[in-house]
Formats: structure tokens, C-alpha cells, sequence
């Protein structure tokens, strides 16, 4: 006798430039199954995307139409199919872009970015890790940094994003340790020197103007005496991300702070946040995100 299948309710979908995230969900926000890959939105030519997603649905899909809520760079103008950024100040989640499949098994929405209008800025992806978080604190009112190879930091009142800010910080950091000539001292990987990084970031907030000389100055600091990896690797990282509490300052100074990223970064901020005399609060951006997703879909079937 076969095991009867259960067929989730819905399909959650984080699909960003790298990575492809799938959920099989129930009607109450549980997680029956989940898949995914590096089959990034980048990867994926324009008239490949819904075949991708069904590679990795389609044992969860029956004779009906199941909806999907996606979010991510996937409605990107690059993507499967533009959802329209919508305005701050505004609540995270706005109304979801519909896209027409072949397969009618499947019914598929996107949810739209943020942006903002004046000191241009956009966000795609990071508007649902909020959502999910207000969805378990509708009352808070203060900053969510959510740390990435494009950093967010947001401004939350009343329920809406109100303004935000991003930082580069994370892909400075991937292309300086591989791409410059700081690659020689920074090495593949390991952990990062307390010491140095605290101090490397006490130097670039107290002197911003000064960072092109103080990146130099890892690898000098290597070639004459020898620096080990972990330190070289702290002293870049404390440069750059001093760099963005200097330039995000008045974003978190004087404010609660909630950290939404994956917990290595969360650490890393933290730390970071520390030693300015801050103690933010953390939440895994993988919840956020499924939490955000449920909220979009809650709202769609209300």
C-alpha cells in the first residue's frame, strides 16, 4: 500500500542574485520541505525560470494549482518578472506582482522591493526579513541592520520602513581580499583577531578620511613583520565596517538596534556595535525571510 503524499498549501520562494530558496508550506506556516541551490537569479536566463522553479517544486505539486510567494531579485527588472519598488514611507509588504505560467499547477506572485526616492536608494528581498519581524514585534519602533554583501540599515516607525541606507561593505570585502593586492595578506578564510578588528574600527570612525591609507597599511604591516592572516583579515573587515558606522551613525546612535542577517554576521555586528558601547538584539534572517513570505501569503488568501 503507498504512503499518501501531503501536498503543502503553498511554496515559498527566496530567490536572490546566487541562490535559489524553496519551502513547502502549510496553510499555518509550517515547513513540510525544503529545497534549493546556487541556481541564482543571475544564472538563469530570462525564459528558464519558471523551468528551474518546478525542478525543484515538482515533487510537491498535485493536480491542483498551488500558490507560490517569491521575494528576492527575482522581480528585479533583470528577473522573471519586474514587481514595481514601491515608495518609502510605507509598510514592507505591498501588493504582489503576478506572473502568467505555463504550468497551471502553479500560481505565481512576487513580492515588490522598497526605494527611496530622495537620497536614492532600493531594496529587493530585504523588505520581507522586515515584514516577518514586525510580524512577531508589530509595536517596535527603532533601526533593523541587516547585514549582507549590501548592507541594509531601516528605519522603522508605526509598522512602516520610514527610510534606509546601504552599504557595500560586504562586496568591498570580497573583492579587496581577492581581488587587490590585500590578498596576499588576508589568506582563504579563518577567524578574525578581536583585538585587531575592535581597533581597526576605533581608528576609521575616529578617522574616516583616512581609509585608503589604513587599507595599505595591512598589507605593509604583513610584508615587514609578518601579520597573521586572522589579524590582516580583522584589520580590513574593522576598516570597512568602521567605515559604515561612521557613515550610519545616525541611524543607530541613541536608537535599539536589531541585527537580521545570518548568525556569523549577526556576531560580527554585534561585536562591531559592542565596542561603540551598543548591545543589539539578533534574529536569523532565514526566519525573518519565512516569516515575511507567510505574512505576504496570509494577506493573499485573506
Amino acid at each position: 500500500m503507498s504512503e499518501e503524499i501531503t501536498y503543502p498549501d503553498w511554496i515559498a520562494v527566496d530567490w536572490g542574485t546566487s541562490n535559489l530558496r524553496v519551502w513547502a508550506m502549510t496553510a499555518e506556516g509550517e515547513v513540510l520541505a525544503e529545497n534549493g541551490s546556487d541556481q541564482g537569479m543571475s544564472d538563469v536566463a530570462p525564459d528558464e525560470f519558471e523551468v528551474t522553479l518546478l525542478s525543484h517544486i515538482a515533487l510537491w505539486l498535485g493536480s491542483g494549482q498551488t500558490p507560490v510567494i517569491a521575494c528576492g531579485m527575482v522581480g528585479s527588472r533583470q528577473g522573471w518578472g519586474e514587481a514595481p519598488y514601491r515608495a518609502v514611507p510605507t509598510t514592507p509588504l505591498g501588493t504582489l506582482h503576478t506572473i502568467p505560467c505555463r504550468d497551471r499547477r502553479i500560481a505565481m506572485h512576487i513580492l515588490p522591493g522598497l526605494k527611496q526616492e530622495r537620497s536614492a536608494d532600493v531594496m529587493r528581498g530585504e523588505e520581507t526579513q522586515i515584514a516577518g519581524y514586525l510580524a512577531d514585534n508589530p509595536e517596535y519602533d527603532g533601526i533593523l541592520c541587516l547585514p549582507g554583501t549590501h548592507t541594509k540599515w531601516a528605519h522603522i516607525s508605526a509598522g512602516e520602513v520610514v527610510s534606509f541606507q546601504t552599504f557595500m561593505t560586504g562586496e568591498m570585502f570580497d573583492l579587496l581580499s581577492h581581488q587587490s593586492v590585500l590578498r596576499h595578506s588576508i589568506g582563504d578564510g579563518g577567524g578574525l583577531d578581536h583585538e585587531a578588528f575592535v581597533g581597526a574600527i576605533a581608528d576609521t570612525i575616529s578617522r574616516p578620511e583616512a581609509v585608503a591609507t589604513q587599507l595599505f597599511k595591512v598589507r605593509a604591516v604583513d610584508l615587514l613583520y609578518g601579520a597573521d592572516p586572522s589579524v590582516s583579515r580583522a584589520r580590513l573587515s574593522g576598516v570597512l565596517l568602521g567605515l559604515e558606522l561612521a557613515a550610519a551613525r545616525p541611524y543607530w546612535l541613541g536608537q535599539p538596534v536589531v541585527l537580521i542577517g545570518t548568525p556569523a554576521l549577526n556576531t560580527l555586528y554585534a561585536k562591531a556595535l559592542s565596542a561603540q558601547g551598543f548591545e543589539p538584539a539578533a534574529c536569523d534572517a532565514n526566519e525573518a525571510t519565512l516569516k515575511g513570505l507567510f505574512a505576504a501569503y496570509r494577506e493573499l488568501v485573506a
